[in-house]
């Protein structure tokens, strides 16, 4: 672990610095801890505003990425090596954006919770392993503020420097619960998930719009969202910031007939709700004038809730409810998570249209076919198939479990 008293932390945002530090960086050794800081909350944009680098026999490194540019020649040093990060599907996008992609990553996050810690934030994590209080007050910052105070340049600091130690504890516990493979796994599939394509209508997460039931009123929350959101990408600020998103919505159930009637909502909220009013009544005068409402429900394959199985499905309800209770049990025995033992969505979609006949092997080609890892499927395929042919045999008022 780095000294504790060090001088103050400085940031490296020239070129010069930067080729500098690539060099000491190689000349490292060992895997490399890696974390970057965003503005989330502030900007409409998630690029890196801070990546923080730290390797045993190199140091810590802190940059500053919009004035450095390219990272290739980071890139080019440290590809093939280990990276270590704590839940790493929040910093691989904006790494990747500067061309940092790794190809072998240890997450100390997900290892936490493969492992069977109860709380697996870092602060906790590495109380935990290490004995060491990590004060997090400044996660939520503003990183695009510059300068960047000493406080946050330290906390920064501390977010690697330490992660190197924990993951060296979490190797040996790894391999004593015999989990070495099942974290080779994930990780792996970590790196490996695809980015998700864009929304077709990704006005229909605006919070509150599933309680519109007018076309009009659904016309009308689209066109306000696009408003919302050309303003927020020509200013990167967070769309939130300017108007939330139940402002925007209380807008379009509320359908005001004049530009006064919106501005005298007491709903309408946002540091840009009135100074661009001509914007958001616009959006709704679009909305009213649409020829082309939004259909009120979406065509896909997306699973009824399952709350509403007993009714919609009662046979697919006693699968889910009995092969969950099956797998609770299994995540005791195991120490895992419900949800990394199989995410719930795959048993969901298996519960409702299941493999026939239904046999351990027809359910664990199923769960591979939908992505579970192997790991998932040899763990899981033979209680879920048991407790789907034990809900066959069960009468549909017999005993009920938590879906």
């Amino acid at each position: 672990m780095p000294e504790r008293n060090a001088p103050p932390r400085e940031v490296i945002d020239t070129r010069e610095g930067y080729l500098e530090a690539v060099r000491l960086i190689a000349a490292g050794e060992g895997p490399l801890a890696i974390d970057a800081e965003r503005a989330s909350g502030f900007k409409y944009s998630q690029r890196a505003y801070l990546i923080q680098l730290y390797r045993r026999g190199a140091g810590t490194f802190l940059f500053d990425p919009p004035p450095i540019g390219s990272f290739a020649e980071l890139s080019a040093v440290i590809a093939d090596e280990e990276w270590v990060l704590h839940a790493a599907s929040q910093d691989l996008a904006c790494l990747r954006e500067v061309s940092l992609a790794p190809t072998k990553i240890f997450d100390t996050e997900l290892a936490a919770r493969l492992l069977g810690l109860a709380r697996v934030g870092l602060g906790t994590v590495v109380e935990e392993l290490l004995g060491i209080h990590l004060a997090k007050e400044h996660s939520a910052a503003d990183w695009s503020t510059r300068p960047l105070p000493a406080a946050w340049l330290e906390y920064a600091a501390l977010d690697v420097e330490l992660l190197i130690d924990v993951r060296d504890v979490m190797v040996g516990m790894l391999d004593e619960q015999g989990k070495t493979e099942i974290a080779r796994q994930e990780f792996q599939a970590t790196l490996d998930k695809e980015t998700k394509p864009a929304l077709a209508e990704p006005w229909r997460r605006l919070s509150g719009v599933h309680s519109l039931r007018g076309a009009k009123n659904l016309s009308a929350a689209r066109e306000l969202w696009l408003a919302r959101d050309a303003l927020a990408r020509e200013t990167d600020t967070a769309p939130g910031r300017l108007v939330p998103d139940l402002s925007l919505t209380a807008a379009a159930r509320a359908m005001p007939a004049t530009k006064r009637d919106l501005a005298s909502m007491r709903e309408f909220t946002g540091r840009a709700s009135r100074s661009e009013l001509d914007r958001w009544w616009a959006a709704l005068e679009a909305g009213r004038a649409s020829t082309e409402p939004p259909q009120v429900t979406r065509a896909g394959d997306t699973l009824p809730p399952p709350r509403s199985w007993s009714d919609r499905n009662p046979e697919a309800d006693a699968r889910l409810k009995l092969a969950r209770q099956a797998l609770l049990a299994l995540s005791e025995e195991q120490s895992i998570p419900l949800e990394n033992l199989l995410t719930p969505e795959l048993l969901r979609r298996a519960a409702w249209t299941p493999p026939t006949p239904v046999t351990a092997e027809t359910v664990a080609e199923a769960l591979a076919k939908a992505g579970a890892r192997p790991w998932q499927v040899g763990l899981t395929a033979q209680p879920i198939a048991q407790a789907f042919v034990e809900a066959l045999q069960t009468p549909l008022d017999g005993p009920e479990g938590e879906s």
